[in-house]
């Protein structure tokens, strides 16, 4: 993604936060007005919800704007555990408010205090804020949807869960008005009980990104279908997901052709690369390791014994190699590390009268010795090839 494109979707993402920071704002006043003045906890309550989604307005607002940076010295991965972190955040807010809605409704029902009439106006404002939360629910995913923000997702459906409670509320308005006043109290709870699941829902997916939770493994073996469809992908292995304020991260192994070209295995790995972010947008960070045979559950090649580089492996053979002709007229050693052995390809240029697999054995003889030494090749350049541009 450009960062133009970035740019726009966060100043998408804020003005929509911006819209239903003040529609929150002014509902909350008016309901809590309204609702203190009639006598219904429920009005106040969902007031006290519509206050809560003000002060989430809040925390959305901060997460987008530095959620979205480009990443920087200190922050090598980007910003986007912020979000993570509000969302988490806004989880355990909602919890908090569920709970004294719920304990002080709960006090109201069993102390059977008595609930007037809440009278029409107190119902029409409870309509309209109805209709005015799911209008804005509506509006942010949309907005939420296109920007691929999952905060502001979060926040959607917040807003739809006050929408939820504001229709429980009307229930409970228009039961006191003709003389059902306990439906009040019991209202408040229900209200307590919706912004509780909502904000446990949220606790429970910003958890599961924080400690880096896979992708479903349906979606993991789509991966792995496209990456295999690569030409010159003989396998692949070890693909671990992700995810990042909405955003997915992954990485794989792609087993090549062992003796191909360093520069062919990576352009293989690119294009395995390419593929994936086409067919799963939301890939923002693919990281691809290159190996020459499938070494699927042996463990980090790191915390393994390892096998001797070239300046070791030149040194060890030309102790015992150094005398025979094929040495001496060496024009280029491929060393290539497979089943946990150093093969060794010689490529001379000057002819030798004898059988390559003659040669071979001879050399491998010679440096039998030898415990990680593996195949041994000896190579020809032919004269056509030699002379060639």
């Amino acid at each position: 993604m450009t960062q133009a494109i970035e740019q726009q979707h966060s100043h998408e993402a804020k003005r929509v936060t911006y819209i239903g920071a003040w529609l929150d704002g002014i509902l909350s006043v008016v309901k809590v007005v309204v609702g203190l003045l009639v006598g219904s906890a429920a009005l106040v309550a969902d007031g006290i919800h519509s206050l809560s989604d003000l002060v989430t307005d809040g925390f959305v607002l901060a997460a987008i704007h530095y959620g979205r940076q480009e990443p920087d010295d200190d922050h090598h991965y980007g910003h986007g555990r912020i979000e993570t972190l509000t969302t988490l955040l806004l989880g355990s807010v909602l919890i908090f408010v569920a709970g004294g809605i719920a304990w002080s409704s709960l006090d109201r029902l069993f102390s059977g205090t008595a609930v007037g009439a809440p009278g029409v106006i107190a119902i029409v404002i409870t309509i309209a804020a109805l209709v005015s939360k799911e209008w804005i629910f509506r509006y942010t995913m949309r907005v939420a949807k296109r920007v691929k923000s999952k905060l502001l997702e979060a926040n959607a459906w917040h807003s739809r869960s006050d929408a939820l409670s504001t229709a429980v509320v009307l229930v409970a308005l228009i039961g006191a008005q003709f003389g059902f006043g306990w439906l009040d109290a019991v209202a408040a709870i229900v209200v307590g009980l919706l912004v509780g699941k909502v904000g446990w829902d949220l606790l429970w997916e910003s958890a599961r990104e924080l400690v880096d939770t896979a992708l479903p493994e349906n979606v993991q073996q789509q991966m792995h279908d496209v990456a295999c469809s690569v030409p010159g992908v003989d396998s692949v292995h070890d693909l671990r997901t992700r995810q990042s304020a909405g955003w997915v991260m992954v990485d794989l192994h792609v087993v090549v052709g062992p003796k191909i070209t360093v520069s062919e295995a990576h352009e293989i790995g690119n294009e395995v690369s390419r593929r994936l972010r086409h067919e799963f947008p939301l890939l923002t960070d693919v990281i691809f390791h290159v190996d020459p045979e499938d070494d699927a559950g042996e463990g980090d090649p790191s915390r393994l014994p390892g096998l001797p580089l070239r300046p070791e492996v030149e040194a060890a053979l030309n102790e015992r190699w150094y005398r025979h002709p094929v040495w001496r007229t060496l024009s280029e050693l491929q060393l290539h590390y497979l089943d946990g052995k150093v093969s060794v390809s010689l490529v001379i240029g000057d002819a030798v009268n004898q059988p390559p697999q003659c040669l071979a054995s001879q050399l491998k003889g010679l440096a039998s010795d030898i415990e990680w030494l593996g195949h041994v090749e000896i190579l020809f350049i032919t004269r056509a090839a030699s002379n060639a541009p």
